[in-house]
């Protein structure tokens, strides 16, 4: 075979050459396809790949299982800098893999998720990825959103969720109970004593595996969390205002305000501000995900780090490296707890 220029870039067709199998093969053992190619003919068309330094095309690889190269990525919304920062990571994913994003916001509805997952099916994306918390109810095997995915997976899609591992898909799964349980523990290393939380609604996962990992962090440390010391608010900006002025209205006595994310606490912050009560000196507070808002922050807020940029970029690499045979994995996501001007020791 002729030597290939510095400027040439390796084809399939050289590929498959090199290797000494038919264009449909070398297509199917790097291109991906239902159709098993035999162990040492996929070996054979990788080394030949790796000789010439073939670099193989999203676009083509879509196309040889019929599809588009659209990847399809449902949030529950896009206000939330949490979903914003995940949307970035999987937008960067899919650039550089050639790859187009379309993304819609889906209020946490699992009847509007359904409705986005449909179309992109018919659309045939390449992938679809759903980031956000479910719920207690309504996300067993028989759900509709469930029994969706799977024909989309056995049609040829692939499929990551960012969320419990509810649903019949790779799952990228944020250890929230573990990152709570490690905050609490810290804060009452720190000397905080009369805990109050800011939970979101009942049934949102998220926010009940906080809340758990929370009160069993306290209990580790010897300090109790009541339920009349629980409020459950909006999992949004808003919510945590609201819920940071029926602390106050309440008198509620305690010395550090935990809300189950970021955004909640950043609400609380702002409504115990209105109210005369200064943050740290009257009552700490604390959150959980590091949004890039806190940037602007004073005091900086104290919370659990996740890396919602790079779970964004893995969720795409879940997605794409799904097997053939339908091979669901399940990676967990640890979350890092950052001590801030929020919560001074005391």
């Amino acid at each position: 075979m002729a030597r290939r220029t510095e400027t040439s870039a390796a084809t399939l067709t050289d590929v498959a050459r090199h290797a000494g199998v038919s264009l449909a093969t070398a297509s199917r053992a790097l291109n991906g396809s239902s159709r098993v190619v035999r162990p040492d003919l996929a070996a054979r068309v990788q080394e030949s790949a790796r000789v010439l330094e073939y670099r193989a095309d999203p676009s083509a690889q879509a196309m040889a299982r019929g599809r588009t190269t659209v990847v399809g990525l449902l949030v529950t919304t896009i206000s939330d800098p949490y979903f914003s920062s995940i949307a970035a990571g999987v937008m960067q994913a899919a650039e550089e893999r050639g790859l187009v994003v379309t993304l819609a916001a889906t209020g946490g509805d699992p009847a509007r998720e359904l409705e986005h997952v449909t179309a992109l099916r018919a659309q045939r994306a390449t992938a679809i990825i759903i980031a956000g918390s479910r719920h207690s109810t309504g996300d067993g095997a028989a759900d509709p959103l469930a029994a969706a995915l799977t024909g989309f997976r056995d049609s040829g899609g692939r499929v990551a969720v960012v969320s419990q591992q509810r649903l019949p898909a790779s799952t990228l799964v944020v250890d929230n109970r573990d990152g709570a349980h490690r905050l609490a523990a810290e804060l009452g290393g720190l000397g905080y004593r009369r805990f109050g939380v800011l939970a979101g609604p009942p049934g949102l996962l998220t926010s009940e595996d906080r809340l758990d990992g929370f009160r069993a962090g306290l209990e580790s440390v010897g300090l109790p969390l009541t339920s009349e010391r629980v409020l459950h608010v909006p999992f949004t900006r808003d919510g945590g205002h609201a819920g940071a002025l029926e602390v106050v209205e309440r008198g509620w006595d305690v010395d550090c305000l935990f809300a189950v994310n970021d955004v909640m606490a950043v609400g609380a912050m702002a409504a115990l501000r209105e109210r005369g009560v200064t943050v740290p000196d009257r009552m700490a507070v604390a959150g959980f995900d590091d949004i890039e808002t806190l940037r602007d922050v004073t005091p900086a807020l104290t919370t659990v780090r996740l890396p919602l940029e790079q779970i964004g970029r893995d969720a795409v690499d879940l997605a794409l490296t799904a097997a053939d045979d339908g091979d669901v994995r399940v990676e967990r996501v640890r979350g890092e707890v950052v001590l801030r001007g929020s919560t001074p020791e005391r």
